[in-house]
């Protein structure tokens, strides 16, 4: 396989975790579903444990990593994460510390194989939450799964990528309403700090746009708080561009492989 491939594995708010393949490479982007979903998952994907080269975390949140520390039982391969990302996770849990941490910074690139990375801060209530841009000779994706508001910073680092998944978290109508979450944790979501709407999807996508876009992935969808239609047809409306492929990522089903960039 010569192109880049995406495929989510699952996301919403019980988990997340995607993968990431390309030229001979496959990065586990995030593991916060439980190990024994994602091996599952890994094999109805037709992926083997042992062809994982690396695992990406945005961030150390339970529903991103997780399933980490019994999923590394399975896999032989290194955790890449900030440093302050990697001691929050020591801290929580001491398995953390068994694993073969690469350490990178915020900003920074690095490599793995035949795809460069950058990774970039994202305003998200955690120590030091990133997103990613991942490139190969001919595709670019953009990964944003976290984040309460989009600054010029994030927008420029997703601008001109292929492909660009990204949360869409909740509606703001159906969150206001809601009689299960108590206010603090309504104003936690709706913080700047906190995770993206619908419509903030729509517009962070908007202002990104570029040519080169053919897909958009939303990911991270409250169970209660949204719904796969409406968040296809509030960023649908934002682009107004029937050209661009809209999914939304699934937290019970394994997507069939996006391509990312042209086949070739």
């Amino acid at each position: 396989m010569r192109r880049v491939e995406l495929i989510i594995l699952g996301s919403g708010s019980n988990g997340n975790a995607a993968i990431v393949r390309s030229k001979g490479v496959t990065l586990l982007l995030d593991a916060g579903l439980s190990a024994k979903k994602i091996l599952a998952r890994l094999t109805a994907a037709n992926i083997a444990p042992s062809e994982i080269d690396a695992v990406l975390l945005t961030h150390e949140h339970g529903d991103h990593a997780g399933g980490l520390p019994v999923l590394l039982r399975h896999l032989r391969c290194p955790v890449y994460g900030t440093r302050l990302t990697a001691e929050e996770l020591r801290g929580q849990d001491a398995r953390y510390t068994s694993c073969d941490w690469r350490l990178f910074a915020t900003g920074g690139a690095f490599s793995i194989a035949s795809l460069e990375i950058t990774a970039f801060s994202v305003p998200h209530d955690a120590a030091d939450p990133v997103g990613f841009t991942i490139r190969s000779e001919t595709a670019s994706l953009g990964v944003i799964t976290d984040l309460g508001h989009a600054n010029h910073s994030v927008v420029h680092h997703v601008s001109g990528v292929n492909c660009l998944f990204i949360e869409a978290n909740h509606d703001e109508q159906m969150l206001q309403a809601d009689s299960k979450r108590p206010f603090s944790i309504k104003q936690r979501i709706l913080s700047p700090h906190g995770h993206l709407s619908n419509r903030a999807a729509g517009e962070l996508v908007r202002r990104s746009l570029t040519a080169a876009l053919t897909h958009v992935v939303l990911g991270h969808l409250s169970r209660d708080c949204n719904t796969p239609e409406l968040a296809i047809s509030t960023v649908a409306a934002a682009l107004e561009n029937p050209a661009i492929s809209i999914l939304c990522a699934e937290q019970e089903t394994v997507l069939p492989p996006i391509p990312v960039g042209a086949k070739n």
